[in-house]
């Protein structure tokens, strides 16, 4: 006669445990359908999304940006983004937002990453990239993380 072993039961689950952030590739499908959709260079946006929130969709930012291209709440309703911890609805509207950048600054990169952070009207006032330290790494680490999504396959 067989001997069975008694298997101890699973340990329960904590439901109020945070949930661990998906991986930077769960989203490239998002990140390259949004750029298509916008003609924005897909690596552009994972930046973009790699420095706003590290690409956990749960981000908030001190100011109340929201979500993995961390949206303001003002922002997210002029896109029509209804929920911007949604990742497909943050990434298509952070995306149309960008585009919008690119197009108010004639598609000087420089310019609408840094308008991305400082605000379009920031940007204008100064001629280009304000004299804002946050705003002068953010657009330094934005476009070392764009060459590096640019190299990769």
């Amino acid at each position: 006669m067989r001997r069975i072993e008694q298997i101890d039961p699973p340990p329960a689950l904590d439901v109020d445990a945070p949930l661990p952030a998906p991986s930077v590739e769960h989203f490239d499908g998002l990140i390259a359908s949004s750029a298509a959709q916008w003609h924005v260079d897909k690596a552009l946006v994972k930046a973009i999304v790699a420095n706003e929130s590290a690409f956990d969709p749960r981000a908030t930012s001190a100011t109340g940006a929201q979500g993995l291209m961390q949206l303001e709440p003002a922002t997210a309703a002029e896109l029509g983004v209804t929920d911007a911890y949604d990742p497909q609805q943050n990434v298509n509207g952070g995306t149309r937002y960008l585009r919008g950048l690119l197009d108010r600054f004639r598609g000087d990169t420089l310019r609408a990453v840094a308008a991305y952070n400082a605000g379009p009207g920031a940007v204008e006032k100064y001629g280009g990239i304000p004299p804002y330290a946050e705003t002068r790494a953010y657009v330094d680490n934005v476009l070392e993380s764009y060459r590096r999504y640019k190299l990769r396959p």
